[in-house]
């Protein structure tokens, strides 16, 4: 009997979908309070993933939703390289 691999799964904070992690990208929050797309997905911190989808693109920025993932402020430049991020590897 062949053992099937676990795909680890993560909830997109904008559409709330699970899907599997190495379509998602991640974003972090370091232990100085930085915070950054992580395309590795190996930076040590809190995470927050979203899809690569445009309607959650804007709906991060929309709601402010790394704000809420965070509990705290991040400014406008942060969403912006997030974005940037997300659509370079498109």
């Amino acid at each position: 009997m062949a053992k099937t691999k676990n795909v680890p799964m993560r909830t997109c904070i904008a559409c709330r979908q699970m899907k599997p992690k190495k379509e998602m990208t991640r974003v972090v929050k370091t232990a100085d309070g930085e915070i950054f797309a992580d395309p590795t997905g190996k930076v040590s911190g809190r995470g927050a993933y979203i899809c690569g989808d445009e309607e959650c693109l804007k709906k991060l920025n929309d709601k402010k939703l790394l704000h809420k993932a965070f509990s705290l402020n991040v400014s406008q430049e942060v969403y912006q390289g997030v974005e940037e991020e997300i659509l370079g590897e498109k």
